[in-house]
């Protein structure tokens, strides 16, 4: 009954929200590339190269997903050595970012958008064994007809914060009934099996394996890093420069980097700042805003097309997506965006994993568990303003043992991460072995 209910307002909702989502699509472009396969239309290379093997489908909205879920892939080809996988994902910057790094093996695909009939014609062509979901990817009608064919639906490196467990409670007639569907959950804290439970999913389906996200991926990233800081500018023969880098930043927090920065240059001659907006189609509203100030701006793109000398700019913008992880390297200190004038919070784990110490802002509730930990264990500074992040940033950049410690308590606070896409993996693969 509440998937038919769920069906028949599917299309009016879909009316209710095309305005907005039609002006996502124009400002971020590239939307009109395959977009058949959002409406479960596929062309003949994709149906012939699918209807040789059954698959695993691998489910992942954006960046951050998509990275999780090549990981776990990676972790399952090496349990079963002729695993075919598609992955699908939901915006373009997923989408390019997993056409780049996928392997031959795994077919990279737009998520059909969830509508019965639609649905039903993705399960025809993708053929899927088992499908595994991404953090919070759970829809009603993939996860039923997943259900009716007998074929397993795992979420891994599951996330339910307890602000998303109050909203999925006061909802509980709607949503439990998907939820208890599920055959397995990975959930990334012990602390999260409760609420899961709390919402529908049985209490032996679930199992705390630690965050896939945050688990290394144990490559070797330093000469990538190294290159980088050289076609910037940021080091040479001679010198190192100290770097400020603004990561994954949102409306609002670009112009108070570049105001600290201002300030803190007065005192730190040589120092740089360099910016990764969340979004890279905000762009030219960012150039616009800092254009006001007394700051010479340039984008990542035209800096390393340039000899390291060349480039006098002291502030650079990145305009590509899905280097973050690389361009972490040159920096001293980072702050963690969505964390200061938007709520929710960034990643705070790739800077760490790329050696270097963090700051972020109140507002990290995405991240509640993993910033307490953090802030507790003195392995992050959370800043409460502008000023106290130009404060705390100044004494980091004066004293190099203190953001070492800050380094290594962070380590040690990811330790128990460690391990967990091998976990993952294992469960997968036992569970589907079952079978």
């Amino acid at each position: 009954m509440i998937r038919f209910i769920y069906n028949l307002f599917w299309p009016i909702g879909l009316l209710f929200f095309l305005p907005s989502y039609l002006v996502k699509m124009i400002r971020r472009g590239g939307y009109g590339e395959k977009f058949g396969q959002r409406l479960g239309i596929y062309d003949c290379e994709v149906c012939d190269r699918l209807s040789k093997q059954k698959s695993t489908w691998l489910h992942a909205v954006s960046v951050g997903e998509v990275n999780v879920a090549l990981k776990l892939a990676n972790s399952l080809r090496a349990l079963e050595p002729g695993l075919h996988c598609v992955l699908t994902t939901t915006t373009t910057t997923g989408f390019a970012l997993a056409n780049r790094n996928a392997p031959a093996w795994i077919e990279v695909m737009y998520t059909p958008l969830d509508y019965w009939p639609i649905m039903r014609r993705a399960f025809a062509v993708i053929r899927p064994t088992r499908i595994v979901l991404v953090e919070a990817e759970v829809w009603p009608n993939l996860v039923a007809l997943a259900h009716e064919r007998r074929i397993p639906t795992i979420l891994v490196n599951a996330r339910l914060s307890p602000r998303s467990e109050r909203r999925f409670r006061r909802f509980r007639f709607f949503v439990a009934p998907t939820f208890r569907l599920l055959d397995l959950v990975c959930s990334q804290e012990p602390d999260d099996v409760d609420r899961w439970v709390a919402i529908g999913v049985a209490r032996d389906r679930i199992r705390a394996v630690g965050s896939i996200k945050y688990d290394p991926n144990g490559r070797d990233q330093r000469p990538e890093a190294q290159e980088t800081a050289r076609t910037t500018g940021v080091s040479d023969a001679n010198r190192q420069r100290p770097v400020l880098f603004g990561g994954s930043t949102h409306r609002g927090e670009e112009e108070i980097l570049a105001r600290v920065f201002l300030r803190l240059r007065q005192q730190f001659s040589s120092l740089r700042l360099f910016i990764a907006p969340r979004h890279v189609e905000r762009l030219r509203e960012i150039r616009a805003q800092l254009a006001a100030l007394p700051l010479r701006v340039a984008l990542a793109s035209e800096v390393v097309r340039q000899l390291p000398d060349e480039s006098d700019a002291d502030c650079i913008l990145l305009d590509t997506t899905g280097e973050l992880q690389r361009w972490y390297g040159i920096a001293t200190i980072v702050f963690v965006g969505k964390s200061l004038t938007a709520q929710g919070g960034q990643n705070p784990v790739e800077p760490i994993m790329a050696g270097k110490p963090v700051v972020f802002g109140p507002h990290m509730e995405n991240f509640a568990t993993l910033a307490k930990a953090l802030v507790l264990k003195k392995g992050a500074i959370q800043v409460r303003d502008a000023d106290s992040l130009e404060m705390t940033i100044a004494g980091l950049l004066r004293d190099g043992d203190a953001r070492e410690r800050l380094l290594e308590n962070a380590r040690d606070v990811l330790n128990k991460h460690h391990g967990a896409t091998a976990r993952a993996a294992a469960l997968i693969h036992q569970f589907h072995s079952r079978l």
